[in-house]
């Protein structure tokens, strides 16, 4: 542990904040940072910055790389090593299932979860259904691709990898490709709204699970640091998010399986929507659950400590619960896993086990910097350090 950073964020003169180092990352990280800092201005916020696996490949589609953990493990070894007290993530990027030992303190407030189109500058101003057939559209998300190739045959879909900036780059430099195909929350973030020429509804494209959203990973024993964060929870898009974890863990889902979601939380109700495609997108399986946010009986208020933890061995899908929406995301959680249910019980299982076996067939073995087509070495590195 570093030596300027105390058992207790109370008591420490430095907490260090873990990142992945690109523009997008750290924007998003000083959100959580303004966050912490405006609520505990005693303490001092270090931000460290690092490259995941999935930042050093970038010839390579990411459901092809054959990783769940492509943006977060290095990270997280950081955060085993206690060479951070916290790390921020793209809730999308986490999985469902986490490293032995870590949780999700907080889920921050979500951005606009839709996807957006950027266009081509020769193309300014029109729409996916206005481009000329044959167009490029280029998208790194198997989701993306499977949905649009269902809804506009016509255009044709390519990998495109690398930071946002290095993408943005592409398209506006290059001849490759008439539009991308991007997260409105990263968009929105970089300040690109200008930009953004459609945003896709769900009847065109669903979303990612946790898409928009900012997770705050930190240690699970670590209790004051689950204090500190407690703060920074948002309600709705907690219960959002442990809805769409719940779905996606039971579905057993990953990058290279093409699931969306869409959800609205409101004060009374939570509806989620779910949806499962072949990756040519000719076969889909949609289905739409809602559930009552009920109030929690009047002999469980913990209204008087609404920030407190719950016991830490309470979470769903790695979000760690807050005592004051436990109620709450257990009830999202149930809903997400019924979701899931019954999706699998309409096909969903063979869809995604045929989504993964195109995947696998498709690995690339000879780019000595991926891991082998079976995965195997970069299992073992993973199983080593824990994610």
């Amino acid at each position: 542990m570093a030596e300027n950073v105390c058992d207790s964020p109370s008591e420490a003169k430095t907490i260090r904040i873990g990142t992945r180092e690109s523009e997008l990352a750290l924007k998003q990280t000083h959100i959580v940072r303004d966050a912490l800092q405006k609520t505990h201005p005693r303490l001092k916020f270090d931000i460290i910055k690092m490259k995941t696996h999935g930042d050093k490949i970038l010839d390579v589609a990411l459901s092809k790389i054959g990783s769940k953990s492509l943006f977060t493990k290095e990270l997280e070894i950081a955060l085993e090593k206690r060479h951070v007290d916290i790390v921020v993530h793209s809730l999308k990027d986490l999985p469902t299932t986490l490293p032995e030992g870590m949780v999700i303190g907080a889920v921050c407030e979500r951005e606009d979860p839709r996807d957006v189109v950027i266009m081509h500058p020769k193309h300014a101003k029109a729409s996916l259904a206005m481009l000329p057939k044959d167009s490029v559209v280029g998208t790194s998300s198997v989701r993306r691709a499977a949905q649009l190739k269902r809804n506009f045959p016509e255009l044709m879909f390519e990998s495109v990898r690398g930071n946002l900036n290095t993408r943005l780059r592409k398209l506006e430099e290059g001849s490759t490709y008439d539009a991308l195909i991007l997260a409105a929350a990263g968009v929105l973030r970089m300040g690109w709204q200008a930009k953004i020429s459609q945003y896709l509804e769900e009847d065109l494209c669903m979303y990612a699970v946790g898409q928009g959203a900012l997770a705050v990973e930190c240690r699970e024993e670590d209790s004051a640091t689950l204090a500190l964060l407690s703060s920074l929870g948002h309600r709705n898009t907690t219960v959002a998010a442990v809805a769409e974890r719940g779905l996606m863990r039971t579905l057993e889902g990953g990058c290279s399986a093409p699931v969306a979601v869409h959800t609205k939380v409101t004060e009374d109700q939570l509806d989620l929507q779910g949806g499962v495609w072949s990756l040519d997108g000719s076969e889909e399986l949609r289905h739409a659950m809602s559930t009552s946010l009920a109030e929690p009986d009047s002999s469980s208020d913990t209204s008087e400590h609404p920030a407190k933890v719950a016991k830490v061995s309470n979470t769903y899908s790695g979000v760690v619960s807050l005592q004051s929406l436990d109620h709450y995301m257990s009830q999202a959680h149930t809903l997400g896993v019924a979701l899931a249910k019954h999706l699998l019980s309409k096909g969903a299982d063979k869809m995604l086990a045929a989504a993964k076996q195109q995947n696998d067939a498709n690995l690339p073995s000879n780019n000595p910097n991926l891991p082998p087509k079976t995965g195997g070495e970069l299992k073992k590195e993973i199983e080593v350090n824990g994610s």
